[in-house]
Parts: C-alpha cells; sequence; structure tokens
C-alpha cells in the first residue's frame, strides 16, 4: 500500500477557506505522527479540491472526517474521485464510527466533571446511521455514570428529533458536548440557539473534533486502514 493519506471533510459551502485552512492544519498534525506518509487534505465545499489533492499522490486512503458513515462517506466521495478518472483510492471508515472516538468522548466528559449531559449531534432525516451512532455513544456516556455518577444524558440533534431547543431542565451543571469533527456553522450558531431556546444553563465544550488528542486517533486510524464501522450501521445506498 502507498503510504499516502488524504483527510476529507465536508468544509463549510458558504465560506470554503477557513474551513479549509483548519483541515489543512490538521492534516499537517497528522502527518507529523506518521513519518514516512505523506498526508494532505481536502473539503467537498472546495470545488475540484478532492480530485486536485488525490491526483498529487499516488493512491493511498481517504480517511473521512465525518461523524458517520453515509451518502457523503459512501457515495460522494468516491463518486468525485471516479468523475475525475482517478482511481486506487480506500475510503476508511469515518472519523466519528472510530471505537477510539467514542472512548474520547467518554473522557472529554469524565474530565468536565459530574452533572447532567447533552450530546449535541446533527443528525439526519433521510438515515438513521447519524444518530444510530450518536445514541451509542450517549449510551456509553450513561454506562459511565451509572450509580454513584447517575446523572441525565440526552442526544439532541439539529436535523432530527429529538431536537435539542426541545431537551428542557438542563441546570447550571450541566455539561454539552458537540458531536462533531470541525466548528463550523452548526456549532457556533446552531448548536448555541437551540440550546438557548431550550433554557440550557450549563457549559458547552468545544466540539470533539478539536480535541488535542484527535490528531493521534486520526494516525492510528489511518494506519489501521479500517474500511467497516465499528458500529452496526443500517445505511444502505439506495437502488
Amino acid at each position: 500500500m502507498n503510504r499516502t493519506a488524504l483527510i476529507v471533510a465536508h468544509g463549510q459551502p458558504s465560506d470554503p477557506a477557513p474551513a479549509a485552512a483548519e483541515l489543512a492544519a490538521l492534516a499537517l498534525r497528522v502527518a507529523d505522527l506518521l513519518p514516512g506518509w505523506e498526508v494532505r487534505a481536502a473539503t467537498l465545499a472546495e470545488p475540484g479540491a478532492l480530485a486536485a489533492a488525490a491526483a498529487a499522490m499516488p493512491p493511498g486512503v481517504v480517511f473521512p472526517m465525518f461523524m458517520a458513515g453515509g451518502w457523503f462517506t459512501r457515495v460522494a466521495i468516491p463518486a468525485r474521485l471516479a468523475e475525475a478518472g482517478i482511481a486506487g483510492w480506500r475510503v476508511l471508515e469515518p472519523f466519528g464510527c472510530d471505537v477510539a472516538v467514542h472512548d474520547l468522548a467518554r473522557v472529554v466528559l469524565a474530565e468536565a466533571g459530574g452533572g447532567d449531559v447533552v450530546l449535541a449531534a446533527h443528525g439526519s432525516f433521510k438515515s438513521s446511521v447519524p444518530s444510530d451512532i450518536a445514541r451509542h455513544v450517549a449510551g456509553l456516556i450513561a454506562g459511565d455514570r451509572a450509580g454513584d455518577r447517575a446523572g441525565r444524558v440526552e442526544v439532541g440533534f439539529i436535523d432530527q428529533t429529538p431536537q435539542l431547543a426541545s431537551l428542557t431542565g438542563f441546570g447550571a451543571g450541566s455539561v454539552c458536548l458537540p458531536f462533531f469533527a470541525a466548528a463550523g456553522g452548526h456549532v457556533t450558531e446552531d448548536i448555541p440557539a437551540a440550546l438557548n431556546e431550550a433554557g440550557f444553563q450549563g457549559r458547552v465544550l468545544p466540539p470533539l473534533g478539536l480535541d488535542a488528542r484527535v490528531p493521534e486517533l486520526i494516525a492510528r486510524a489511518i494506519e489501521a486502514g479500517r474500511e467497516v464501522c465499528a458500529v452496526e450501521c443500517r445505511w444502505r445506498q439506495p437502488a
């Protein structure tokens, strides 16, 4: 296998440059942890960026910086490469499917202390997969808080029910962890607005994908080369 990796994220269609720069910086941090590898980045929001980056390297692995496997990771990325006549790249399981990422969410919340937890996720009205992953992680968190550390653990979504704005009753000791790969508009605008509508009084942590331990997790995932989601996903490509 060629020791080349391309980290791909959705990006910000309304303003692609800042998100692309952040992803490129992440790729540099991952490359520092993978001696002998060439690691680059591209967002789907930048026209032609994915094809250009893939064409500039020998075929290797694509690491999707997405929180769940679905249309973007299983259809859109391979289709864009195929349309550009680029072959030989393997698409790995996305960031949010990695059990090490699930464990990181648990560690981050343990470090944040006790209190009730809101796991804020994107969700989808078209597929159950994004909510499957988020609910799985919420279940792990709830298990960690059983017994003496028992507390309320809820998952709320932007794009499906239960929506974040409907999660009421979270007081000053509560914590919200955005189950997101980056700090785009959903994190900076939609989540605060929804929590405000719900009367949330606790702390909002940075999105999970910005944790300082993430580059190491990505480097390990790239070396492992996993192509199948570690959590059972019901998403299937429509016939």
